[in-house]
């Protein structure tokens, strides 16, 4: 048995040893990478930031902000305004950014989204575009439910009668919402299809105030839809998410949580598309 005093030493560790010496550089090199990333955040969010408000924020010592500043300013991710001596993103980020947008794929991007909506409202659930005066709708995640639904993928549905194209036309300028709808007119899908420009306005700057449409009966007798915008990096509305059920069982304006659920959806494949929510 060992006694009391049998205590083994403590490994001590040399800090002549060159593994010990590479750690701590890796470790001090990995620091001042999240460091610079979370300077450029802050230049993101505020647009301009001058050395004592970031230091201020991020509680480091002004001299080691200063020191991050340089090296991202050396690099052009940032630059210094001359007139105020603040600091703001510079043109190597878009350098960096242009590259991006190129590989994103809308529908690969979409997808899980699309798919976990499905499931958990179990409907049926669209991603749809603007192409030629149409709402297309290029992707579908289907819910479980045992009753048939169509296969919207391909088709080319009115922008004045559906909740995705609604939130494609009021994401548009006047001028080129007004080209569109002259070019298309608002023929009536069903009696409660909106065939006049001003009741349609109106249903857009709806739209443009909630975030979201919602359409009932309006394409289809029996058919209730709810949509919710998706945006690029530049803040552009690229497509529409949107879910769709029979009215006998489906109401969007009164699932609980549905349209939150909805416009969330939206702002997830558009963070996955590059758009920062400020």
């Amino acid at each position: 048995m060992a006694s009391n005093n049998d205590v083994e030493p403590a490994v001590e560790v040399d800090d002549a040893d060159p593994a010990v010496e590479v750690d701590r550089a890796q470790q001090g090199g990995v620091q001042s990478v999240d460091r610079a990333l979370a300077v450029m955040d802050i230049l993101a969010r505020d647009g301009h930031a001058g050395v004592s408000d970031i230091a201020e924020e991020m509680h480091l010592h002004k001299s080691t902000v200063s020191r991050l500043l340089g090296s991202l300013v050396s690099r052009d991710m940032v630059q210094q305004n001359t007139g105020r001596g603040k600091y703001q993103l510079g043109f190597g980020i878009l350098r960096l950014a242009s590259s991006i947008p190129g590989r994103l794929s809308l529908v690969h991007e979409a997808r899980p989204v699309l798919e976990s909506l499905a499931e958990e409202y179990k409907e049926t659930v669209n991603l749809a575009v603007l192409r030629s005066n149409f709402a297309v709708n290029v992707d579908q995640a289907m819910g479980p439910s045992m009753l048939a639904t169509y296969d919207w993928v391909g088709s080319l549905t009115p922008l004045h009668a559906t909740s995705s194209g609604k939130v494609l036309l009021a994401a548009l300028a006047a001028e080129e919402r007004g080209r569109i709808l002259k070019e298309t007119g608002l023929p009536a899908r069903t009696p409660r299809t909106a065939t006049s420009r001003d009741q349609l306005e109106n249903q857009l700057l709806d739209v443009s105030r909630n975030g979201y449409a919602v359409t009932k009966d309006e394409i289809e007798i029996g058919l209730n839809a709810a949509a919710a915008p998706v945006y690029n990096h530049t803040g552009v509305v690229i497509g529409a998410v949107s879910i769709s059920g029979p009215a006998f069982r489906f109401d969007p304006e009164t699932t609980p949580g549905l349209l939150e659920a909805l416009k969330q959806a939206g702002l997830r494949i558009s963070a996955n598309m590059g758009y920062a929510l400020r």
